[in-house]
């Protein structure tokens, strides 16, 4: 198994995202950018997902579980995933970053964001980036679904993080839970923090396949991606939105009762054969790929 790793911070400072203030700790400097975004309500990731929630996340796990946090669609770029956003898609506007797709530039922001500001406030919590934006075989062991799922069989928890498409493609902010073992607490704090997606979501995507829960963060349209792309509040919109991640898991976390593991067998529905189709529309988000 690779080793885990932090994001590199060179590649936010070249994305434009080293906006933060000089000389401040992780916890004061979330704080201090906090009250810059209009809104630090969860109206700022816009739409919950209104798909119906067919599972109750029960399943304990350690007090100190250790959590692996990693981008959405980091190794698939020049594959059709990730969603461009409403802004380059509808409005011609130039991509944040022309080598990937707009939502693996705020997955790997808000990635390094959760990391840091969950570090600070006492979280076994990493963060895991492949480095190679284009891996055909899903299954090689670089992949965030491999490490991911090698991770999750360890008995740590995995989460991916990912912007869901404009308009009718995307659903909305929401955690889409684990499949190959049964919801877990930390699931259904997020799930109570961000909404929820039903279990077996477009007949079972692969990193929920892999035990890997996918949080999507909201629609990349609106005030959430007007607030990441200006300059002025968006550092304060990703630490925002970081802050409500931490606080989830740190719930989950906290909610663990002393008992015996929940076990659950897990078989997929009668009428769902292999893998996902591959989504041909460019603007689809979530993991299918």
């Amino acid at each position: 198994m690779h080793a885990l790793r932090p994001l590199r911070p060179a590649t936010l400072a070249l994305a434009g995202l080293a906006l933060l203030i000089p000389g401040l700790s992780p916890a004061v400097r979330a704080q201090q950018l906090g009250p810059v975004v209009a809104s630090t309500s969860p109206a700022l990731t816009g739409p919950r997902s209104n798909l119906p929630k067919d599972w109750v996340g029960l399943r304990p796990l350690s007090s100190g579980v250790a959590i692996l946090v990693m981008p959405g669609h980091a190794d698939s770029q020049g594959f059709g995933s990730g969603a461009s956003g409403e802004a380059v898609a509808l409005r011609g506007a130039r991509p944040m970053d022309a080598a990937i797709s707009d939502e693996l530039f705020w997955n790997l922001a808000m990635v390094e964001a959760v990391v840091r500001l969950g570090q600070a406030r006492g979280l076994n919590i990493r963060s895991y980036d492949p480095g190679v934006r284009s891996i055909a075989n899903a299954n090689d062991a670089r992949t965030t679904w491999s490490v991911g799922k090698s991770h999750v069989l360890a008995g740590g928890y995995a989460l991916e993080i990912h912007h869901d498409a404009h308009g009718s493609a995307g659903v909305g902010s929401g955690l889409i839970p684990p499949i190959s073992t049964a919801p877990s607490r930390i699931d259904e704090s997020l799930a109570s923090e961000f909404g929820a997606f039903p279990r077996w979501f477009r007949d079972g995507l692969g990193a929920p396949k892999r035990g890997i829960a996918i949080l999507e963060i909201g629609k990349l349209e609106g005030q959430l991606e007007a607030s990441l792309r200006n300059p002025t509040t968006r550092q304060a919109t990703i630490e925002t939105i970081a802050q409500r991640v931490v606080t989830a898991l740190e719930k989950g976390v906290a909610a663990q009762p002393p008992q015996t593991v929940i076990t659950e067998a897990v078989s997929p529905p009668p009428d769902v054969v292999g893998s996902v189709p591959r989504v041909k529309d460019p603007q689809a988000s979530s993991g299918a790929w």
